[in-house]
């Protein structure tokens, strides 16, 4: 099993796009993944701008509107906060196609502390009109749907790892923007997840709940949060007694909570969301210990279902 960082393979396809594509332009804040030379003869249409990301994408919007298609980089954290403002007014608010990629998503930059922590930022970006959102569990994946977003009329939110992760088992069927990929077939425990770490947790737990305790239990990879397959997340749940979901956000506004808010309206069923405790993490590290010290493991999402399931009668 192959291992790449979701940054590294969007990296490498906007190089190849940028080749082939004349409108499309790569605007940088001193990420550091790109220098102008990876572009060869476009190198023209790369352009670093500094830690300037409310300009970044005011810049974005007006060459958007000029005929231009934007890729603009920065980190998770400051697209969703301290770029907020110009993302909803100046490029959602006007439906313009700038793809926003947002690097060191969840606790990736858990070495950084806090301040560069991103667990807000699907809550954010599923809020804003005209957005779409992304959330690539792998490297493959990520380079199947930003060929997508590259075909979308307005703007998209396009949310990536820092380090290699694993890559998702074969077999999958290729992603589809706006569709659930089906991982695992299970009926009983459906497990829906979204980003690399939280889907391979998803992943363990299924093998894990199916082996040791004979559970038929499934998992959905939730690549899209905007807009949600609510129809498949419907068809997929109806004989489960019991929905799991499993992200690297907080718990309000993710994907816990769209899951939360389709099957509320379309079908109810029993929820368990896991998620990141809502508290600013106080522990400075890297993201696999961060998010196994906060459950998001295998064995740590397996031992929460089978707590539910114990709890509750959910027969």
């Amino acid at each position: 099993m192959s291992a790449t960082a979701t940054r590294t393979a969007y990296r490498d396809a906007l190089v190849a796009r940028m080749a082939t594509d004349p409108a499309a332009v790569c605007l940088d804040t001193d990420t550091g993944l790109f220098s102008g030379v990876d572009f060869g003869d476009a190198a023209a249409r790369y352009l670093n701008l500094g830690i300037a990301e409310h300009t970044l994408m005011g810049v974005a919007a007006g060459m958007a509107a000029s005929g231009w298609r934007p890729y603009v980089n920065t980190m998770a954290a400051f697209a969703g906060a301290r770029a907020l403002e110009a993302v909803k007014i100046d490029i959602a608010y006007n439906a313009l196609p700038v793809r926003v990629m947002a690097t060191h998503a969840g606790v990736s930059a858990g070495h950084l502390g806090p301040t560069h922590h991103a667990l807000e930022d699907l809550a954010v970006m599923r809020a804003l009109p005209n957005m779409t959102v992304v959330v690539p569990a792998d490297a493959d994946s990520t380079v199947a749907l930003l060929a997508q977003v590259a075909e979308l009329p307005g703007p998209a939110y396009v949310r990536l790892g820092r380090k290699p992760t694993p890559s998702l088992p074969d077999g999958a069927p290729p992603p589809v923007l706006g569709t659930i990929q089906r991982l695992r077939a299970g009926e009983e425990v459906v497990l829906v997840a979204a980003g690399p770490l939280p889907v391979l947790a998803a992943l363990g737990a299924a093998e894990a709940l199916a082996a040791e305790d004979g559970l038929d239990a499934g998992v959905l990879h939730a690549h899209t949060l905007k807009p949600f397959d609510a129809e498949t997340l419907v068809a997929a749940t109806g004989r489960a007694r019991l929905v799991v979901t499993v992200e690297e956000h907080w718990p309000a506004g993710g994907l816990g909570s769209a899951v939360a808010e389709e099957l509320a309206e379309r079908a109810p069923r029993p929820l368990l969301r896991i998620a990141m405790p809502d508290r600013f993490v106080d522990v400075v590290g890297g993201q696999e210990h961060i998010v196994a010290e906060n459950g998001i493991t295998p064995a740590g999402v397996a031992a929460r279902v089978r707590a539910r399931l114990t709890a509750t009668d959910l027969s």
